[in-house]
């Protein structure tokens, strides 16, 4: 059986899934992660629940079967019965790595604090970070252990290229490994520095984590 990581893979390789209207229903990689990808006319959705209710409740939309997988009925349909939770749609986006060291001065951290970096860890396993003059690189193994990538710029040196810049040199830090980021589709700043880094836009992703049981409600992500 086809695994997520087999399709994350390929994409990150420029390899999609077939764009015949179709969605693929495969299990979680893990019990943190779990959610909705959306390639050009092909979706794919790791859950462990039933395929059969996922096609059953997709076709029951009354919206375009394209659109069906990122709709808001389904979205919160498939949160329901899982009992997870999301924050928003991102646009995925991937980037081949580079050779030579980056050129920022980079230090990598031990048990940094930074908000970025207590984020990540609870979506990423096997974390490492880097400060550099102004901002922080985030590098760490997210969905389907792929190489995901965070980058923070502090307000008083934004407008400098420098999200641009942390975003290159993760693609240097990758020992060789495509590295994903995703980045809110409202976000466009963040869109503009990660293009320009390189990373180019392969789909979208809504993931699905679980929600605390003390939880009343949904909590944002940082």
């Amino acid at each position: 059986m086809e695994t997520l990581r087999d399709i994350l893979e390929a994409a990150a390789h420029g390899i999609f899934p077939a764009p015949d209207g179709g969605t693929t229903v495969v299990p979680q990689p893990s019990p943190r992660d779990a959610g909705v990808f959306a390639f050009t006319a092909h979706s794919v959705i790791a859950t462990d629940e039933d395929p059969e209710w996922v096609h059953a409740t997709l076709r029951a939309l009354d919206c375009d079967a394209l659109a069906a997988t990122m709709n808001a009925r389904f979205l919160t349909a498939l949160m329901d019965r899982t009992g997870r939770e999301s924050d928003t749609i991102d646009v995925m986006t991937v980037a081949s790595a580079l050779p030579g060291e980056p050129p920022l001065t980079l230090t990598e951290l031990d048990d940094p604090a930074h908000p970025r970096v207590v984020s990540s860890r609870r979506r990423r396993d096997e974390v490492r970070v880097w400060a550099a003059e102004g901002g922080v690189l985030v590098l760490g193994r997210g969905v389907a252990r792929r190489l995901e990538v965070a980058v923070e710029v502090g307000e008083e040196a934004r407008h400098r290229g420098l999200g641009r810049e942390l975003a290159r040199c993760a693609r240097q830090l990758s020992g060789g490994e495509p590295v994903w980021a995703q980045v809110s589709a409202g976000n466009a700043r963040s869109m503009r520095a990660f293009q320009a880094a390189g990373y180019r836009p392969v789909g979208s992703e809504v993931l699905l984590s679980a929600r605390p049981r003390s939880a009343g409600c949904s909590r944002s992500r940082s």
